[in-house]
């Protein structure tokens, strides 16, 4: 019988072609820093980072504990751990050794550098926190807020003007964001004022400040302007109104349409770094949504 062979001629292809490589491609991490002379918003990726980054920032300074000041932490964490070490030198065994000794002195180091972190970072950052004595007379400690918003606006309103006098030296803040009106801190107000008298009035003097339009950053470091003397508390040394800016991808002449402003006021003059004017306005942008 004779036998058939079958032979295929399958062509011959590259192992290169059929199993290409697949080259990743991975975006670089691009670092924005807040600038108050760039009018040009970034893009919404960027934004999104730093409203994370911003998160991040509040919750590491602070703890929302009522009445207690998170920029004392480490001195108390040091008073904390010197007792300790005292304890068990004094109620620990009797015999002590050199390594141990050496290791109580390393311990008490550290302790006594913890205590006194916190008065090396007032005396570095150059400006005192206001205390109570550099209050104007005449204040009143107040928090009022539009009432037909919703609740997550409310809650950002309610957060943002707590961090904003939290981590700054402001003694007021004023936010106007889409008509909507939020003023906390110490102003200059009738005792008999009812929540609504005082969102009438806030609504007037931004009115007549002519502040809703607003594109630029805004700040007097020694003395405000005449033209915010009936908007800003008396005895305001340090004026800051950042400007909130949204975004406009409809419109190519016009990209950024101003929706409100941050105010803040504070009785020390040059009370607003330049880090701080720049976290202030990452917070604006936080807040534009």
């Amino acid at each position: 019988m004779n036998s058939v062979t079958i032979i295929s001629f399958k062509p011959w292809i590259p192992r290169n072609v059929l199993f290409p490589k697949i080259h990743s491609t991975q975006k670089s991490t691009t670092i924005v820093r807040a600038n108050l002379q760039d009018s040009q918003p970034p893009p919404n990726s960027i934004v999104t980072n730093q409203q994370q980054q911003l998160n991040l920032s509040v919750l590491r300074f602070t703890l929302g504990i009522a009445g207690f000041d998170e920029s004392y932490l480490p001195r108390w964490i040091g008073y904390a751990f010197a007792s300790l070490l005292l304890l068990n030198h004094f109620l620990g065994s009797h015999s002590i050794t050199i390594p141990q000794l050496r290791t109580e002195v390393l311990g008490l180091s550290l302790a006594s550098f913890s205590i006194v972190l916190p008065y090396l970072g007032k005396f570095l950052k150059g400006a005192q926190p206001v205390d109570q004595a550099t209050l104007p007379d005449g204040t009143q400690q107040i928090f009022v807020m539009s009432t037909d918003i919703g609740d997550s606006m409310k809650e950002d309103l309610a957060w943002t003007s707590y961090i904003l006098l939290r981590n700054t030296n402001a003694i007021a803040t004023l936010i106007f964001i889409q008509g909507e009106i939020c003023a906390r801190g110490y102003w200059n107000i009738n005792d008999d004022s009812s929540k609504e008298i005082l969102l009438g009035q806030f609504t007037e003097k931004i009115e007549n400040a002519g502040l809703c339009d607003l594109k630029d950053t805004l700040y007097f470091p020694q003395d405000t302007d005449s033209e915010f003397q009936d908007l800003v508390p008396k005895g305001t040394r340090s004026l800051l109104v950042q400007p909130i800016l949204q975004v406009s991808i409809k419109s190519a002449t016009d990209l950024q349409k101003p929706v409100g402003f941050i105010l803040l006021v504070s009785t020390m003059r040059y009370a607003f770094s330049v880090k701080d004017r720049a976290w202030i306005a990452a917070v604006a942008n936080k807040l534009r949504g």
